[in-house]
This record gives structure tokens, C-alpha cells and sequence, in this order.
């Protein structure tokens, strides 16, 4: 396979390679307190005696722009797909899947991308990695760093939770704490990047990051359609499509879901989760794409905002889901991009929602989940009359709840 950088405003399009980030033509047309723009994508061509192509279209790999030798030795991805049996039955929604990504080494879906940048950083020799973050992705990088053997220096809000910061620590990372926002942790890392000639691991700046999360939706196709096999050979036909049978156009291996609700910040696991989706139809894995839920706080929502106005408006972020509080969402544009192209919607809902949700979740699965994916939850909750019981939704389910243990415990009246 031929990988490169593509620019999804201009075509213009460049080799995958150290300090390449965004594209020449389009990354000054951002104006103030706007997203990125000139944010590149991975994209991937192949003639049809490639060996490559043939695995990934046998499904015994995922197209990755790095080669798998160079990724560090950590078990990240092939999280579970719940199929939460008291949830179903009390929300009466047999089609209801979870996706844990809580369980990956360091609690976070973040992984998926730093495992892919720790990797071309292997591959190229790079022995630094910065970037900024709320507490995840620093927590994340600085995992995939010790096993790896690479340094990296983290810029989180000094008010992020504690756990993040202290995983930070552990795993060995540089943790700054900044006076601001994530916006401001966002400007000084990069600052910094730029100064010293490392590696910008920056959600929705490394085009790395997006192509990273797009494993799990591999994952989510593969596994539902483990799940309908095992259901039809059980004789449980209750999950079916809107014509009440079973799917013919997706390849036995692998199957859509109608519906994936996705914790919504910056926009990136959105958007890597799409272009998952994306590749599998075109290695024809798959026929059709499932609709994609944008979800957000009420106190951090510019991507509904922008989806439901055509622009993009800068407002302060308030709500306690840190992992979704963005003032302006970087991979904004390239996220409702997307959201457009394949009919996507927004939904927003309050943190006394989220909060509910994440104790419903939790009570009701085994699952405790942080408010960031409590959110999605809530977010599913609210729209569920809305879509047939039938339907295969996906939930996904992006970070540990212990790594925001203050919030959780006033919810259920625990003094922290």
C-alpha cells in the first residue's frame, strides 16, 4: 500500500514524514478563535496484487501508515463489545452495545493514537514526543513513552484531575501544568514543539492521531458480526436491520452498526472512528456506513453548534466532562466535514445528565465509565424513542471512571 497526506479542502497532497502536520496552502486560513484548518488525512492507494490489500480485505489487518514492527510492545485495542443484557432488557433495546475502551493499558481509547505516533516515532528515529491534553492523551503518550523508551512532555490544565496527572508522573512523562485552558495547554505545547524540533503528538494536528482511532471501528465490525452469527446459531433473531433481516451487503466477517454514539471534544475519535468506517467500504468490507452521533456537554458544544449554524463560534467551556472541554474544537472543521458527508447528527446533554447516565451505566453493566463517556450515554438516552429497538447501537465507552474518582464520588454523595 501507497500511504500519503491529503488535504480534504485543497487535494493538495504530501509524503507522510517527521515535521509534517498540516497542509502548506490551507493551514493559514483559519481565522481567530476558529479550528484548524489544513488539518491532512491519511489516505492509502494500492494496485490489486498488492499483498497488503489482500490481507486487510481477508480482514487479517487493519491499514495503518506505519509498519506494525515499529509499534511498541503494548496490548492496546481488541477491547470488549458489551452486549450489557440488564440495560437491554430495562431500556428495551436488544440492538445496545457497548465498546470498552476503558480497558486499554493506560484506561483510555487515547492509546489507539499514541501507540500509532510512539511507532512512526520508532520508525523515524525520534526519541521526543510533546503534546497537550486534559489528562488522557497526556496519560496515554506518556504510557506508550515508557514502553517504548521515549521521552515525552505532557501540557495539561493545572486543573485537570488529579489521577491523569499522577499516571503522568508514574509512567514517567514531563508534566507541565498551565495556567488555562486546554486551549492554552493546546498553544504552548506546540510553542514548544516547534522550539525544540520534536514530535507534536497534538490531537488533530498529527494526522497520526485520527488514523490511530480508526481501529476500533475494525473492532466494533468485527465483532457484531461474531455477535449475529452466534445469535442466529442460538436462533435469537430479536437484532435485525430495518427490513427485519438479516444483513446481506456486509462480508460474513464483518457488520455495520446503525448507530454509533461518540464522546465529542475536538472531534478526533469522531472522525477516526468515520474514516474507520470509511475504509472498510472501500476495501469492501463493508456496504453501507452506520450514522454517527456527535456528543457533547451543553457547556462544550461548538461541533453542534457549528453542524446546526454552518459556523464555527467560540464560547467557554463549562461542563465537568474535562476529556470533552474544548473552547474551540481543533478538528472542528474536518470533524463536521464528515458529520455532513454521511448524514451525521449532534446531540447535546447537561452534566446532572451525564452524571445520571454514568450511574445508570455503571449499576446497570458492571461498566463504570468517566463522565467524558457517560456523556455518550446520556446522549443515547435522550434521543433512544427515536430509533428502532432493532437497530445495532454502539456506545462508546472512551475512559476509565476511576480517572475521575472527585466527580464520580459527589454524584453518589462520597465526601473526596
Amino acid at each position: 500500500m501507497r500511504w500519503f497526506y491529503s488535504c480534504p479542502s485543497c487535494g493538495r497532497t504530501y509524503d507522510i514524514e517527521p515535521g509534517r502536520y498540516r497542509c502548506e496552502r490551507c493551514a493559514g486560513g483559519a481565522g481567530p478563535d476558529q479550528p484548524l484548518e489544513g488539518v491532512l488525512e491519511c489516505l492509502w492507494q494500492a494496485d490489486e496484487g498488492d499483498g497488503d490489500l489482500k490481507r486487510a480485505r481477508q480482514g487479517h489487518l487493519i491499514p495503518l501508515p506505519v509498519e506494525e514492527r515499529f509499534f511498541p510492545p503494548l496490548p492496546v485495542g481488541n477491547t470488549p463489545l458489551w452486549e450489557p443484557p440488564r440495560l437491554r432488557a430495562d431500556l428495551d433495546a436488544p440492538g445496545l452495545y457497548l465498546k470498552d475502551d476503558t480497558c486499554n493499558p493506560s484506561g483510555s481509547f487515547k492509546d489507539r493514537a499514541s501507540l500509532l505516533v510512539g511507532a512512526f516515532a520508532i520508525k523515524h528515529g525520534i526519541k521526543e514526543i510533546a503534546l497537550a491534553s486534559t489528562g488522557n492523551a497526556a496519560s496515554s503518550m506518556a504510557c506508550v513513552g515508557a514502553a517504548a523508551g521515549l521521552r515525552v512532555r505532557v501540557f495539561v490544565p493545572a486543573s485537570a484531575p488529579v489521577a491523569k496527572r499522577v499516571q503522568v508522573l508514574q509512567y514517567g512523562g514531563e508534566l507541565v501544568e498551565v495556567d488555562g485552558t486546554y486551549d492554552t495547554a493546546f498553544d504552548d505545547s506546540l510553542a514548544y514543539s516547534n522550539a525544540k524540533g520534536v514530535l507534536s503528538r497534538n490531537t488533530a494536528y498529527n494526522p497520526l492521531t485520527i488514523e490511530g482511532k480508526k481501529t476500533a471501528a475494525f473492532e466494533i465490525a468485527r465483532d457484531l458480526a461474531r455477535s449475529a452469527g452466534a445469535s442466529q446459531r442460538l436462533g435469537d433473531f430479536k437484532v435485525k436491520n430495518d427490513n427485519n433481516q438479516t444483513d446481506k451487503n456486509d462480508s460474513a466477517e464483518y457488520l455495520a452498526p446503525d448507530h454509533v454514539f461518540v464522546p465529542t471534544g475536538d472531534g478526533v475519535i469522531l472522525s477516526g472512528l468515520i474514516k474507520g468506517f470509511e475504509d472498510m467500504v472501500k476495501l469492501g468490507l463493508l456496504k453501507t456506513m452506520p450514522i454517527f452521533w456527535a456528543c457533547q456537554a451543553e457547556g462544550s458544544s461548538a461541533i453542534a453548534r457549528a453542524l446546526e449554524s454552518g459556523k464555527f463560534s467560540a464560547l467557554p467551556s463549562a461542563t465537568l466532562a474535562d476529556s470533552i472541554s474544548v473552547d474551540m474544537p481543533r478538528n472542528g472543521s474536518f470533524a463536521v466535514r464528515k458529520l455532513k458527508k454521511f448524514g451525521g447528527k449532534a446531540v447535546t446533554v447537561s452534566d446532572s445528565q451525564i452524571l445520571a447516565a454514568q450511574r445508570m451505566l455503571a449499576s446497570g453493566s458492571g461498566l463504570f465509565a468517566e463522565p467524558s463517556s457517560a456523556c455518550a450515554f446520556a446522549c443515547y438516552l435522550k434521543v433512544k424513542e427515536s430509533i428502532d429497538p432493532k437497530q445495532r447501537v454502539v456506545v462508546m465507552l472512551t475512559g476509565s471512571g476511576l480517572k475521575d474518582i472527585r466527580n464520580a464520588a459527589a454524584a453518589v454523595g462520597v465526601r473526596s
